[in-house]
């Protein structure tokens, strides 16, 4: 098995360590997404999603080959070892990301409340840059790193409904 220090971004799977046939548990790092359970349906979707997206462009090896059906058309890989969507309120979400942020080996993607709150990107980036750390809401977290941290990190969370 490879160093994953030596992944790029130090959170990811090596190539030998990425094994479609074996069940999600069985993978060295668990991927778990965290949403505001104070949230109506879609913009938890939302949130869920804009985490997920930033967490398969930075986390090496998550991601699974094509899937091609009988026709030959390709569908896109998919996570080959799971993502386990979560709920929390705001408080525990915010103590979750803190946690995940100084635990080392661990990738986090969040996702402050101003991202739905604003249309314009750039106007996101403004928000954020003038708003104090602990003053930042979250509306989702995304992180993945060794099975056994992130189980501490997470607890017993319930699975979103």
């Amino acid at each position: 098995m490879s160093d994953p220090s030596t992944i790029p971004g130090g959170v990811g799977f090596a190539p030998e360590e990425i094994d479609p046939t074996a069940p999600t548990r069985a993978a060295r790092l668990k991927w778990v997404v965290v949403i505001n359970d104070d949230l109506p349906a879609g913009r938890a979707v939302n949130a869920a999603v804009c985490v997920a997206a930033a967490t398969s462009d930075a986390v090496t090896g998550i991601l699974g080959d094509d899937a091609i059906d009988a026709d030959g058309h390709a569908h896109p890989g998919l996570p080959w070892a799971g993502c386990s969507i979560l709920t929390a309120d705001a408080a525990t979400l915010r103590a979750i990301r803190a946690k995940a942020a100084s635990a080392g080996n661990c990738f986090v993607a969040d996702m402050p409340a101003a991202a739905q709150h604003t249309r314009v990107y750039a106007e996101y980036l403004d928000t954020v840059k003038e708003t104090a750390a602990e003053d930042v809401e979250y509306y989702a977290v995304s992180i993945v790193g060794p099975r056994n941290r992130v189980d501490k990190i997470v607890g017993k969370l319930p699975l979103m409904r």
